[in-house]
């Protein structure tokens, strides 16, 4: 038994076996051909051009059918690779004054492409080159006139195991034999993380070499929760696990439903919201109990398609989201991009911190184009229902008043073009950010409300990289110090009248459900798989309890000593909240 540990992207735990995909060896020699041959390697090429294409729309039409039009534009710039005129051009003069076969000249110039954009130092650039070497092998399969595999033909349930997977494997997954993904490479913006999170597949990335120790057939246990993949377990930890995966079947069962209201034993409500991505979350959202969205990430618009959104592109994701809420509230954050978020097409500058440089609202306001573009949109959507807008990462007043500045602004362009907008739109700000939670009685004079973002807050309290596996357990929102700043930021929120919520993963983690009530948080926004159980929390405790705990726990020192507290104070009231796995 060997356990190897990653990132979870996409929740849940399951016990099957293991399929492994090699990467497919398509590789050719390069050899010379006649000029006798010239038109007919062009015709074979254009014909494998416009079957590719073809399969690609299909492929695409099919991924927003099922998973919405934003996941289905990774696929275009699939599409924009083989409308290329430049690339195009390099396949055909291969061809032509080369004389390479249309195999060579196809991937002679795909791979130093592909090389270019290997050699530029953002992630997001080194993540197009799964793309471009999906599309060669997709032309040299139908250029070879062989069968690419199809994930989609797998006829029993399995744990799919690779280096890691192109969007077109990805998107062509069946959920309903696919149980589960993991991979050496990616991250938690990756084509892999964003589709398998949409498809609720269990997932864990980054296991940087798990294809070099499983064959296929072996049995795994991928745990989405924790991000641990368990290699050919022994018989009772196998066991254990299928046990847990009955447990957490009836245990969800069990759950309340939408229509049960977040109320405590003493009938104190909870406000349990939302976080999304894309506006075909929002009626999941809504099935689970949410009762608005209180995050929804719209840089995911940029990094899910291959050129900059515009004022359309926003305003019809708002408008979407809005219209679905019907009336219910949506907390729309700006633009959070830079640090490990960048859309391919960006231009950056290279920093050596890039989680403390040119960041979030930094970014915005050093970009008011772009910023006014998201803003405009926004405003134009906040007619049609009640929307909000939040700053992220804003550190001092003066970020925040120039934010509000920008947004007069616009408002200003809308009064002049007779365009109409809500000018009462609430303004908020992420406290994501010591200096933000410490001077939260100064924001709190110059804004409607505070969210705290708690996986930034915790990363910059500890000055833990969340990403970096060297320092995991030092990452832990126990932290005497982390929770001394969220204390402070509900304690003054209360005190000054100003709406507070926590959108973090913390907040959906329910060892931390007792201590946040505790605290006086009274709004959670939280991913919407996590609602029901946070909800099973708050209706069986009751706050006068949950105090009590919340000062237990200010009094320890140590980060395990609270997470052993509240683990055991969380089993009194929901015995199968952690299923014993």
């Amino acid at each position: 038994m060997e356990i190897k540990k990653g990132i979870g992207v996409s929740s849940g735990v399951v016990v099957c076996q293991a399929l492994l995909l090699t990467q497919e060896d398509l590789r050719i020699g390069q050899r010379a051909i006649a000029a006798s041959q010239i038109t007919s390697e062009r015709k074979r090429l254009t014909e494998a051009l416009a079957s590719s294409r073809s399969d690609i729309r299909v492929l695409r039409d099919n991924t927003v059918r099922d998973l919405g039009p934003d996941t289905g534009a990774i696929f275009n710039f699939h599409l924009g690779l083989l409308d290329d005129p430049t690339l195009l051009d390099t396949f055909f003069q291969g061809i032509e004054k080369k004389r390479f076969t249309a195999e060579y000249a196809v991937s002679s110039s795909l791979k130093e492409y592909a090389k270019n954009f290997q050699k530029q130092t953002d992630q997001y650039f080194r993540e197009r080159v799964k793309d471009i070497y999906d599309i060669e092998r997709r032309l040299l399969a139908k250029l070879m006139g062989k069968d690419r595999v199809r994930l989609a033909d797998v006829t029993h349930p399995v744990a799919i195991v690779a280096h890691d997977l192109t969007p077109s494997q990805t998107a062509s997954l069946d959920r309903t034999k696919i149980r589960g993904i993991a991979i050496d490479a990616g991250g938690r913006t990756s084509h892999t993380a964003i589709i398998a999170n949409s498809m609720g597949i269990p997932a864990v990335v980054g296991l940087e070499n798990i294809t070099q120790e499983i064959t296929s057939g072996d049995t795994l246990i991928i745990n989405g929760h924790s991000g641990v993949v368990i290699i050919n377990p022994d018989e009772a930890t196998i066991e254990e696990h299928r046990k847990y995966e009955q447990r957490q079947h009836k245990y969800q069962k069990d759950l309340p439903g939408r229509d049960m209201p977040a109320r405590t034993l003493d009938g104190t409500e909870i406000t349990l919201m939302g976080n999304i991505e894309f506006p075909h979350e929002v009626e999941p959202a809504l099935e689970r109990g949410a009762t608005g969205i209180g995050l929804y990430r719209t840089e995911f618009l940029y990094l899910a398609s291959d050129k900059e959104p515009t004022e359309e592109d926003h305003y019809a994701a708002y408008a979407e989201a809005t219209r679905k809420l019907e009336g219910r509230p949506i907390v729309v954050r700006t633009l959070d991009l830079g640090a490990d978020k960048y859309a391919p097409w960006m231009s950056r500058e290279p920093e050596d911190n890039p989680f403390l440089g040119c960041r979030s609202i930094r970014l915005c306001l050093a970009n008011l184009d772009m910023f006014k573009t998201q803003l405009r949109a926004l405003l134009r959507a906040s007619v049609l229902g009640d929307v909000r807008v939040m700053f992220p990462m804003v550190t001092t007043p003066m970020e925040l008043r120039q934010a509000k500045m920008v947004l007069k602004d616009v408002m200003e362009e809308l009064d002049e073009a007779g365009q109409p907008y809500n000018p009462l739109l609430p303004v908020g700000i992420m406290v994501e950010v010591p200096s933000a939670a410490i001077m939260a009685n100064t924001f709190a004079k110059e804004c409607d409300f505070f969210s705290i973002g708690t996986n930034d807050l915790i990363q910059y309290t500890l000055a833990v990289d969340r990403g970096n596996q060297r320092v995991a357990s030092l990452y832990t929102g126990a932290h005497p110090g982390v929770l001394a700043l969220i204390r402070n930021v509900i304690r003054v929120g209360n005190r000054m009248n100003k709406s507070v919520s926590l959108c973090g993963e913390l907040g959906g983690d329910v060892e931390f459900t007792i201590l946040l009530l505790g605290m006086g948080l009274r709004t959670l926004s939280i991913t919407p798989p996590s609602i029901p159980e946070v909800k099973k929390v708050i209706r069986s405790v009751d706050i006068a309890d949950c105090q009590r705990v919340a000062r237990r726990v200010m009094s320890f020192e140590h980060s395990q000593q609270i997470l052993n507290y509240l683990r055991d104070e969380t089993r009194k009231v929901i015995p199968d909240a952690y299923g014993g796995a």
